[in-house]
């Protein structure tokens, strides 16, 4: 019996253990949220989960091709700045030609500008660093700098608001009792997993990141599908610089300051690797909802503003260091 017992102890720890190995941060999320109900009052009601909801929405969109421009091996850190310029540009479009072809004629005019600005960006970046060999970090960090001057330039430095009536519904209304956003934060994410997991041009990602002579030697244009994931980078940024504008009212140089630091935070502790060719986009949905909790938890309970940075520091490294002694163990 003590054998029959100690086999069975022994194999539940296996499964345990095989679970922890495959699952981290989805079970670390989930003894969370069993906290965060148990410890900062009305966490768990329906009016604070689409609030947590509409907010990682914004940052997921922009996470989920940022997972993809990570696998590849580049970065991009212009893209808070990237969703500032574009929500600039829609509210520009709205203000200067609303008279002459209607509200929404001009805030979707503005909105296509805004997607091939974002998305000429990201490719050129890429191609950049093809043609010049300047890395992603140092063009993205210069475009950090240059875009939020742009989008004040745009606006002369003051937000502006003239949208059409039923614009805020991009941003802050419901449908069927769910905040708009959140469908825009789903078909993206169904887009994004089945183009890494099912199409050519996903393997080409893991191909690229994960050793690019070997891919340039299979025959795939390995620059080409760089610039491809920083461009459709730029084209997401876009999407959510509107949704944005749209939540705010306004179009305005000093939106989503510090964003890009958040987006490439949930793609890390999500399991990416910063050194390419590893990582899901159902793990990036997982470390955006992880921090959207750990930030909505926080606020609920009280938490100075200051530790909640401290927090999240904490989290990101603690994230990074998990990837690594799970690799090692694996």
């Amino acid at each position: 019996m003590t054998l029959v017992s100690q086999t069975a102890e022994d194999r539940g720890q296996n499964v345990s253990l095989r679970l922890l190995k495959t699952y981290p941060m989805e079970i670390i999320l989930a003894a969370l949220v069993l906290f965060l109900i148990l410890m900062a009052p009305g966490f768990a009601s329906t009016a604070n989960i689409l609030n947590v909801l509409r907010t990682v929405a914004m940052l997921g969109i922009i996470a989920f091709g940022m997972t993809a421009v990570i696998i590849s091996g580049e970065i991009d850190l212009s893209v808070g700045a990237g969703v500032a310029l574009a929500g600039c540009i829609v509210a520009w479009f709205a203000d200067a030609y609303t008279d002459a072809i209607g509200g929404w004629s001009a805030v979707i005019l503005g909105f296509a500008v805004a997607l091939t600005v974002g998305f000429s960006l990201g490719y050129l970046t890429g191609r950049f660093r093809q043609w010049f060999n300047v890395p992603t970090f140092i063009t993205t960090l210069a475009l950090f700098a240059a875009l939020r001057g742009v989008a004040n330039l745009i606006t002369g430095g003051f937000p502006l608001s003239t949208f059409p009536a039923g614009f805020d519904f991009l941003g802050g209304g419901y449908l069927f009792g769910i905040p708009f956003p959140v469908y825009i934060f789903a078909l993206t994410f169904a887009a994004m997993h089945f183009l890494m997991k099912y199409t050519s041009f996903g393997r080409e990602v893991y191909a690229v990141g994960g050793n690019m002579e070997a891919a340039r030697l299979s025959g795939i244009d390995i620059w080409k599908v760089k610039a491809l994931t920083l461009g459709l980078t730029g084209a997401l940024t876009a999407i959510s610089g509107t949704l944005i504008a749209s939540q705010i009212g306004a179009g305005t140089g000093t939106t989503a300051t510090g964003m890009e630091l958040d987006v490439i935070a949930a793609v890390i502790i999500g399991g990416t690797s910063l050194f390419g060719g590893k990582g899901r986009i159902w793990g990036t949905l997982i470390g955006v909802l992880f921090l959207g909790c750990i930030s909505n938890g926080m606020t609920l309970m009280n938490v100075s503003e200051y530790w909640q940075y401290v927090v999240r520091g904490g989290i990101i490294l603690g994230a990074v260091l998990l990837n690594q002694v799970l690799e090692r163990v694996r």
